[in-house]
């Protein structure tokens, strides 16, 4: 389960985004202490960070900048400034993305769900079980077997990977295809998921992705 810390001072705005986020799958840490965010952010060892410009003390695009200078983690910055030159300091800062609040949680989700992706593959290769997954070239290998993977395998192969041992719907994965440009009509989903099936039997691993009637899929 990927992990986001929240940096975020407004109490009531801090626990919507921990409901939200948590009934979006994510494990979530928040900052609630403000007398030292740097130190927190640098050892809470999440995934992704949602940081705040406006904090008490402190500034989240000075915060950013010292930060960038130890961890690559993601970073999304919140802000409720319409200024562009927020804007601009953020991603000149190492930003990964920048919302304005107040954001629309479908919305904000989804930039999170492409920007953990861009993490991912940075890291090009990932494992499930024993098989080496290539996020770069598209490949599922075990021992001295090798299986390609279609544009869209991939796609719903990393969000089932991303969940491993959890229920993810038929409507999270249409809508990752889509967030990725690619679109599939629920007849297609299913025959997509077959052909991922088949693949990782021919790997030898036989029931790999489970269906959880009228839920979604699990990978085991």
């Amino acid at each position: 389960m990927q992990k986001i810390l929240v940096v975020e001072d407004n109490e009531t705005l801090r626990e919507e985004l921990k409901i939200l986020l948590e009934n979006a799958g994510y494990e979530v840490a928040l900052v609630r202490d403000f007398s030292n965010v740097g130190k927190q952010m640098a050892d809470a060892g999440s995934d992704l960070v949602l940081l705040d410009i406006n904090l008490p003390g402190t500034n989240g695009e000075v915060l950013l900048q010292d930060f960038r200078k130890e961890k690559d983690t993601p970073v999304i910055m919140l802000t409720s400034r319409t200024g562009k030159m927020d804007e601009v300091l953020s991603m000149s800062f190492g930003a990964d993305d920048y919302i304005m609040k107040p954001y629309n949680p479908t919305i904000l989700l989804l930039r999170i769900s492409a920007v953990l992706k861009r993490g991912l593959r940075k890291e090009q290769t990932r494992h499930y079980h024993d098989v080496e997954v290539s996020l770069t070239k598209g490949s599922l290998t075990r021992g001295d077997k090798e299986q390609i993977l279609t544009k869209n395998e991939m796609i719903i192969f990393e969000l089932l990977l991303e969940q491993q041992g959890e229920i993810v719907s038929r409507d999270e994965l249409m809508t990752t295809l889509w967030d990725n440009d690619e679109f599939l009509n629920d007849n297609a989903l299913s025959v997509n998921i077959s052909r991922l099936r088949g693949k990782l039997a021919d790997l030898g691993i036989e029931d790999g992705i489970e269906t959880r009637k009228k839920q979604g899929y699990v990978l085991k």
